[in-house]
């Protein structure tokens, strides 16, 4: 199990580049300049191509995320409208060749502060969670992590025992009493996974990290990239990043107002399973269980790094535990 990105290697570079050159000349594109660094992650690096016809984008996955490629390719031969181009992959190395998707929904949404762009793509990406949700067995078989609500309340357990995650006692961590209260939220996320199971909805897949920097836009067309945060699990788990999405980019209060707009008009895309109202009330037992699924996705970077108590995400699981807690206060508020 390798702990650091493969970009840190050496001779990564020279390797990725030789790579990235057979690939391109097999498929008659000329690369125009020099490969240069995009963006280098803990998880991840990613390299830009410049050629005629617009940027290649390269992505080497690390170990945690080796099975993104594979499962990009998959999702965009089930629903190829709204998913990046792979132009080739190397699945046992987790590389992949993707074509340029445009610009990203961040810098037109910053541009022009105009909400609708999410009214308009929301129901896109319900569709393919629809229909997704017939597909989980090879999803999970590509190695996708699973996150079914039967499998919740035992990770949620296995998580808290790992008290140096939680920063349990620091400063900017779970406090004792925080922690006592976690302990005793067992049984509570057992039952709302219970109830959510019992509903129509079916579990599909859920992106992990839907956010409008991972959304591209290219001639009014959405494209959703970056599915390496990806689980399975409730598909209204992701509405939760889209709410600070908006929050973040229109620099809005916390659960502004204009997200409900947002929400109802998700909603509306899975009427054929239940009632608005029905939905509704699913959506906000799953609001309070997606602070969860998100410090698992943590949780199963931060246990492959040397130090994860170093990296840029120390804080994360902590904050998102601390979230859960703060939803729970504002529903037992609401009663």
């Amino acid at each position: 199990m390798t702990s650091k990105p493969p970009s840190t290697e050496y001779d990564w570079f020279d390797k990725v580049s030789a790579w990235i050159k057979t690939e391109l000349s097999q498929l008659d594109i000329v690369i125009t300049g020099p490969i240069g660094q995009s963006l280098i992650f803990p998880r991840s690096g990613v390299l830009r191509i410049p050629t005629p016809e617009g940027a290649v984008y390269f992505k080497d996955c690390s170990e945690g995320l080796i099975y993104e490629p594979a499962l990009t390719q998959k999702i965009s031969s089930w629903y190829p409208d709204h998913m990046p181009k792979i132009l080739a992959a190397n699945l046992k190395n987790g590389w992949m060749l993707m074509e340029d998707g445009g610009c990203t929904l961040r810098e037109v949404i910053r541009a022009d502060r105009n909400i609708s762009h999410w009214e308009r793509l929301l129901p896109l990406y319900a569709e393919l969670q629809i229909k997704l949700s017939d597909h989980v067995p090879e999803i999970l078989d590509l190695g996708a992590p699973d996150r079914q609500l039967s499998t919740l309340p035992e990770q949620y357990e296995n998580l808290l025992n790992h008290k140096n995650l939680l920063l349990l006692g620091h400063q900017d961590g779970i406090t004792s009493a925080e922690y006592d209260r976690l302990k005793s939220m067992s049984t509570r996320v057992e039952s709302i996974s219970e109830e959510l199971t019992a509903s129509p909805v079916p579990q599909s897949i859920h992106h992990g990290d839907f956010h409008d920097a991972n959304i591209f836009l290219n001639d009014d067309h959405f494209v959703f990239f970056d599915w390496g945060d990806c689980s399975i699990s409730h598909p209204f788990f992701s509405l939760r990043t889209v709410c600070v999405s908006i929050e973040y980019s229109l620099e809005l209060e916390e659960y502004p107002p204009e997200f409900d707009g947002l929400r109802d008009i998700y909603l509306k895309s899975w009427l054929q399973y239940d009632s608005f109202e029905n939905l509704l009330n699913y959506y906000h037992l799953a609001a309070r269980l997606s602070p969860i699924c998100s410090a698992l996705g943590y949780f199963h970077t931060m246990k492959r790094l040397d130090d994860p108590l170093g990296s840029d995400y120390r804080g994360a699981i902590p904050g998102l535990l601390q979230e859960f807690l703060d939803l729970e206060d504002r529903a037992n508020d609401q009663l």
